[in-house]
């Protein structure tokens, strides 16, 4: 028997309806909230006085399931918003009497219905749970009403839905390999980092962890410095007034950290382009001084809520490799071309090969004239073009202040980031009173290139995490060699080799305990360090060493100096193991 072929987004839906319906058997006296569908799934929160637990879980799946091969038919039924006022009201189902109270009141309401189960919901669904066939409940978080901490806390039950059991197989080996190379259990097993409730959203960064963002910091400050950026530095906090002259207020204000000195309203930097500004605007500049260009590596904050943290990946305190660069019309389309070359070399020395470009351009609602925005958007689809890039067109997608092109890459999990952007800005300079003399001795105001290579520090190293399954390239490793020796005979020789490398840039570090070889190989193979000098007696007496890589190849006898030739090689090509 075929059965009928929905889209995933109704299938999910329904998905997330059977599960709600399991709950309530399961659970009578919880409160339904929300349950949409999300990529690769669905989730639904609810108000329950019961704690779930992972035996909930599977309980929850169990009834799902024979919920479904009772092939219950899907009803869809149309009420006023009073009928589905009172409706929900006797089903003792408050967040819902919520939404509909936050419902305009001409708005004609839908309710699907499954057996004597009844939800809110636009839909659409499937016939029956009966083609609900091939689903999985994955995990339990916890997450605020609204996203509001002020609000109930409410257990949030993850699932995936597919259209085939194949499709769904798939999936769930691919969530094996994810958590595999998950960067939080990576960076404890590691030795990277750690969170801990006292600090909501911000890292406490261990010596290793620290190694690998010193290492990338350094990496990208000296690409811009090549390429002309100024470093500069600007301050934490910056008065109400500024933000409002921005605009960023008005746009970002519950997302910013706030405090009141001296009576005065400060916000803690959400972002580091006004400040830039600021300091443009210190000397009178000259269209022969463009384009200036100012990167700063500042550190910047965001009240995220708490249930869309997550790891490295989504944090409330991050660094950006910010920069802007403040030119003429004229030289939008070079300054774009340059950093476009930038983008595509440091993605390459990261090791992702797989750059998708998007071109978004003007929205409805949006500042400057309509000759500004043809000028801006043309001069970035010719420097695509030169470029000879493939891109794709986000129409209506760009900011209200210009266009942009952002650049996502592609981990080894076919998961696309999105980190690279530059913008233009015709807004925020003329409205803080940036401003350089023309050739003819007028002012003007310059264009304003808002770009990031890797967009935030803290997110990237967790996509490098996680694509390299923590097997980080040795030049970003933060321990690139681990010399052993096999006993205690050894010890003052494994340690000069330490000493050599140390002293020559390599980071390196000496396991001199008490154990085994083979069970130093194998705790040191599971820190995933590049490589692994061993020296036993005949290495000491021929002043030689054996060395194990990455790839679990081994060299047996070899001269230091050969060894450091060839490190010294791999660090500076970049290789990828």
């Amino acid at each position: 028997m075929n059965l009928p072929v929905y889209s995933l987004e109704t299938i999910r839906h329904s998905a997330a309806h059977l599960l709600a319906q399991a709950v309530k058997q399961l659970f009578p006296t919880a409160k339904m909230a929300i349950g949409p569908v999300i990529e690769n799934g669905f989730y639904y929160d609810f108000d329950c006085e019961n704690s779930f637990t992972l035996e909930d879980l599977q309980a929850i799946e169990s009834r799902m399931r024979l919920l479904a091969e009772k092939n219950i038919a899907i009803e869809k039924h149309t009420y006023s918003r009073i009928e589905a006022l009172e409706l929900f009201e006797s089903l003792n189902e408050p967040y819902k009497v919520q939404i509909i109270q936050e419902i305009p009141t001409d708005e004609a309401l839908t309710v699907y219905q499954q057996d004597d189960f009844q939800d809110l919901c636009r839909g659409p669904h499937v016939a029956s749970t009966g083609d609900l066939t091939a689903f999985k409940l994955t995990r339990l978080a916890g997450a605020y009403w609204k996203g509001d901490v002020e609000q109930p806390m409410l257990q949030r039950i993850y699932g995936t839905a597919w259209n085939t059991q194949t499709e769904l197989e798939e999936y769930l080996a691919y969530l094996v390999e994810a958590e595999k190379k998950d960067h939080r259990k990576l960076g404890t097993q590691l030795d990277l980092f750690h969170f801990q409730p006292e600090a909501p959203g911000m890292i406490f960064w261990h010596p290793k962890g620290w190694s690998i963002y010193q290492t990338i910091k350094q990496y990208i400050r000296a690409q811009l410095k090549r390429q002309g950026y100024q470093e500069i530095n600007t301050p934490q906090l910056l008065s109400r007034t500024l933000w409002e002259q921005s605009g960023h207020w008005d746009k970002f204000y519950a997302n910013m950290f706030t405090t009141q000195l001296e009576n005065r309203e400060f916000a803690i930097k959400p972002m580091n382009c006004p400040g830039h500004v600021q300091i443009f605007k210190q000397k009178i500049r000259s269209y022969k001084d463009l384009p200036i260009r100012f990167a700063e590596f500042g550190c910047c904050h965001r009240n995220e809520a708490s249930g869309a943290l997550h790891g490295l990946l989504r944090v409330r305190g991050f660094v950006q490799d910010d920069a802007h660069i403040f030119c003429t019309d004229e030289q939008i389309q070079h300054e774009v071309g340059v950093f476009i070359d930038l983008v595509y070399q440091v993605y390459k020395d990261f090791g992702f090969e797989h750059i998708t470009v998007k071109l978004a351009t003007r929205p409805e609602q949006r500042v400057g004239s309509d000759a500004i925005w043809d000028n801006a958007e043309k001069a970035l689809i010719d420097v695509l073009k030169t470029k000879n890039l493939e891109w794709t067109l986000a129409p209506g997608e760009g900011a209200f202040y210009g266009p942009k092109i952002e650049f996502s890459l592609k981990d080894c999990l076919n998961r696309v980031w999105q980190c690279g952007t530059i913008q233009v800005d015709f807004s925020m300079p003329e409205r803080l009173g940036a401003a350089y003399v023309t050739e003819e001795g007028t002012r003007r105001t310059p264009i304003m290139l808002h770009r990031a290579i890797v967009g935030a520090l803290e997110r990237f190293i967790g996509i490098l995490i996680e694509h390299y399954a923590g097997k980080l390239p040795v030049w970003i490793a933060p321990v690139q060699a681990v010399i052993m020796n096999i006993t205690d005979e050894q010890i003052d020789y494994a340690q000069s080799i330490t000493e050599q490398l140390n002293a020559l840039g390599i980071r390196a570090i000496t396991d001199v305990r008490n154990e085994k070889i083979s069970f130093k190989i194998r705790e040191q193979s599971l820190q995933k360090i590049p490589y692994q000098i061993i020296v036993g007696r005949l290495e000491k007496n021929n002043q030689t060493i054996s060395v194990r890589d990455a790839k679990g190849q081994q060299s047996n006898g070899i001269s230091f100096e050969v060894f450091l030739a060839q490190i010294q090689k791999v660090i500076e090509e970049k290789a990828i193991f």
